[in-house]
């Protein structure tokens, strides 16, 4: 288990590993303090990079990266290590050194571990605190799930999902609604690595934490892995008066503890004496020890000893059981703010550094060599070289190829028209249909994943899970269905059902849908991940879904009902900034369509969208109004790129409606009535108005640099007069509209609810706020008002 691996004659694995230890405090330190203080800084501005907190961590990675970890193993870094990681992907030759000297620059390695800017090697974006710690649990759930499916070569070697977090990250309340998730769902093979340095960013931990942390991973079924004190410590115990030395320091206070370690061996004298200098075993220990040994020896904590770091590891490795490593260390090892509850932004002086260079054998000028000031450089690349991890996972990085998914030209649907249906019942019925598809159809919907916290039914997801079932990693028979009691629901669970139901926390939902939008890259096998949630609870998770798009995750996100729409239940269910959020959103492309003929268009569209290399996540706003549906023939470009004239004005026209989702049949009795006095006018239907920014903003760019271009905005508004009125109305923020008066200088009255919601009866909603037929009318009396009455 913990076979010493010879890199050459009298050098053994741990030596190795130390060295490269000292080699990456040493780069992750000198990279920061390039950045700050040598490297160019026009502006002034403070630079950053915690050196404190990627000292503590060094020993973890070393052991993980340089040891314990496989190929097939995903990482998820504590934010503010990633200069560590930096500086270990240089080690491996996969980061290069224009990279690490831009560190914190444009173009250079980022602050915080990025999918999307630092490249392939880096498998889950981290950043904002704890969500990538929980996203390695959903991860691990993914793999049980497309090994399931048989979606995964059979013998396949399993990944672990590795987080390496910071203690203070467990304050983060989403890591605990993943820990009770991963619970109900069984999951496997995830370890969380804690770096238990007992600091947080303004100050030192609370002492009652530690306990609280082991006994409630223990009760949902992990393993918990305690490396508290180093080897040398531990032999101390060992001997006379060890016993005391022990309780002592189990007993020390975490603050006193940290300020003794930036204090030095003087300070832990005096403690130690004041309090057990009646212990000759004791005395015993410490007496013949300098000052700098004994600070040495007090610090000599569990996560920075490579013996007890490996063992661990390889121990969990021998089972799948989640494992939590509370690893303490000292914030700062190594470095002259060691301990210092301050040193979180802390930074080594320039004198500092040059005694750090002196400590590390390092020459000026040759701070960027790889093994520079090393004792065995050649031997320590060898042995770089050849870690089980070193082995590239493909010739292109460590993303996975995965074969995009065949959409047919046209989804199987249900006859629609002439039907009074809403949005939210078409996308039901449209996803059933793809459920019991056959031929073409079918490989679509094998792919197809759906998720929900707890509202799959009332999001119309009821008829897709009666065909394709629940999934779990165990049989789970439905008692209602086997004692034959009433229900519309089928709800048994087995290993090849494909809807995955969570518990009422959205920050789950959103992280689920990261880790399954990810599984093309992290395993080869792609998904089409499709979730649910009521629209006003987008504003619960967004920090998840954010993040979600910032990996560049592809899932399909379905937030319905939507607006005050949703008229009895009141402000608390009646989202109305939602539009805006989603064209302000990069990476996910959104809609919101009126009619179920558009939405099929656009369902086509977002499953074929998410594989494609410039694509995106999708969303799409539905309601749960119901509308006659109409008959006719759409241009499915038009709908896609955000807008359709649904009666095209005439040239020059004075006047336009523009309406979008829900509000469709206001405007429609609107533009009847405006028609018969402006006959000229036009109605638009706006599907998207992130698309018809999104193009508008990219021809602006286009152009700029010299290009010609246009936009399908600008197309869709050029019938009208250049000084034409454009009323537009939305079941939400009107600000999602405001912008179109831009595009070509026209004048628009924007509606939509600006204030909280309330109960009601929608016919009451709308007039009070604005957005019935009446309301729309009175805005084009309005515009059509010469200015000079």
């Amino acid at each position: 288990m913990n076979e010493i691996r010879p890199v050459e004659q009298g050098v053994g694995k741990l030596e190795a590993l130390a060295q490269i230890e000292r080699k990456l405090v040493w780069l992750a330190s000198w990279m920061i303090h390039h950045a700050n203080h040598i490297r160019p800084n026009p502006e002034g501005l403070k630079v950053g990079g915690h050196q404190a907190s990627c000292a503590s961590v060094a020993t973890i990675m070393t052991a993980l990266y340089f040891d314990a970890l496989r190929p097939r193993d995903r990482v998820a870094v504590k934010p503010h290590a990633g200069p560590v990681l930096h500086a270990i992907n240089y080690l491996f030759g996969r980061q290069s050194l224009e990279k690490l000297k831009a560190l914190r620059q444009f173009g250079g390695a980022q602050a915080y571990p990025s999918r999307a800017k630092d490249g392939p090697e880096i498998d889950f974006s981290t950043g904002s605190v704890g969500l990538g710690v929980a996203l390695t649990s959903f991860s691990a759930l993914i793999q049980d799930y497309v090994q399931s499916h048989g979606l995964t070569a059979p013998d396949a070697p399993r990944a672990r999902n590795i987080a390496i977090a910071g203690d203070a990250e467990l304050d983060e309340g989403n890591i605990y609604e993943a820990l009770l998730e991963g619970w109900k769902h069984d999951v496997r093979d995830v370890w969380w690595v804690v770096d238990y340095n007992r600091q947080s960013l303004d100050s030192v931990m609370p002492d009652r934490l530690f306990g609280r942390f082991e006994g409630l991973f223990r009760d949902m079924g992990w393993k918990v892995a305690t490396l508290k004190y180093g080897r040398k410590l531990e032999a101390a115990f060992a001997r006379p008066g060890g016993y005391s030395l022990r309780g002592w320091l189990d007993e020390c206070p975490n603050s006193t503890y940290s300020a003794l370690t930036f204090q030095g061996g003087v300070a832990w004298r005096d403690a130690l004496l004041t309090d057990l200098r009646k212990s000759r075993g004791v005395r015993a220990i410490i007496d013949p020890l300098t000052d700098d040994e004994l600070a040495a020896l007090m610090t000599n904590l569990g996560g920075h000893d490579l013996e007890a770091l490996t063992s661990a590891f390889a121990t969990a490795a021998q089972s799948d059981q989640p494992t939590l490593f509370l690893a303490y260390t000292i914030k700062g090892k190594g470095l002259p703010f060691a301990g210092h509850k301050d040193n979180h932004a802390g930074m080594m002086t320039r004198e500092q550094m040059d005694g750090f260079r002196a400590a590390h054998h390092v020459r000026s000028g040759h701070e960027w060599e790889t093994f520079e000031g090393l004792e065995n450089p050649r031997a320590v690349e060898r042995f770089v070289q050849s870690v089980p991890y070193a082995v590239p996972l493909t010739p292109h990085g460590r993303r996975l190829p995965a074969e995009e998914v065949p959409v047919p030209q046209k989804l199987p649907q249900p006859r629609v028209t002439g039907r009074k249906m809403s949005t939210q019942a078409g996308f039901g019925e449209i996803l059933s249909e793809i459920g019991r598809a056959q031929g073409e159809s079918a490989a679509l919907s094998r792919r197809i994943v759906t998720t929900s916290p707890d509202v799959a039914v009332s999001t119309n997801l009821g008829p897709w899970i009666n065909r394709r079932g629940v999934f779990d990693r165990h049989t789970r028979e439905d008692v209602f269905r086997n004692g034959k009691l009433v229900s519309a629901q089928r709800w048994g669970a087995d290993p090849h059902g494909q809807h995955m139901e969570l518990g009422i926390a959205e920050q789950n939902l959103f992280l689920l849908l990261a880790a399954a939008g990810l599984s093309h890259d992290f395993y080869g096998a792609r998904l089409l991940p499709v979730g649910t949630v009521y629209d006003p609870f987008v504003n619960r998770g967004h920090d998840a879904l954010f993040y979600a798009c910032y990996q560049d995750a592809r899932f399909l996100l379905v937030s319905t009902p939507s607006g005050i729409t949703l008229a009895p239940e009141g402000g608390q269910h009646q989202a109305t900034n939602t539009p805006l959020l989603a064209v302000v959103q990069d990476k996910l492309a959104s809609f919101e369509p009126a009619y179920c003929d558009e939405l099929a268009i656009l369902l086509r569209h977002a499953f074929e969208y998410m594989q494609k290399p410039e694509g995106s996540a999708v969303w799409l706003r539905l309601s749960n109004l119901a509308l006659p549906q109409p008959e006719r023939v759409l241009n499915p470009e038009h709908v896609i790129a955000g807008g359709h004239w649904v009666v095209p004005p005439q040239p020059g026209a004075t006047i336009a409606i523009a309406y979008q989702g829900a509000v469709a049949g206001e405007a429609e009795k609107a533009f009847a009535v405006l028609r018969e006095d402006v006959p000229e006018a036009g109605l638009l239907a706006i599907t998207s108005p992130d698309r018809l920014y999104a193009g508008w903003r990219a021809a602006q760019r286009s152009r700029r640099q010299g290009v010609k271009a246009g936009s399908h905005v600008e197309d869709l508004l050029k019938p009208l007069a250049a000084d034409a009125a454009l009323i537009t109305v939305l079941d939400g923020h009107p600000a999602a509209h405001a912008w179109l008066g831009a595009v070509r200088g026209q004048r628009v009255m924007a509606l939509g609810p600006d204030r909280f919601g309330q109960s009601g009866d929608v016919g009451s909603l709308y007039r009070e706020y604005e957005i019935d037929s009446a309301a729309i009318l009175d805005a084009c009396a309005e515009a059509l008002i010469p200015e000079n009455d």
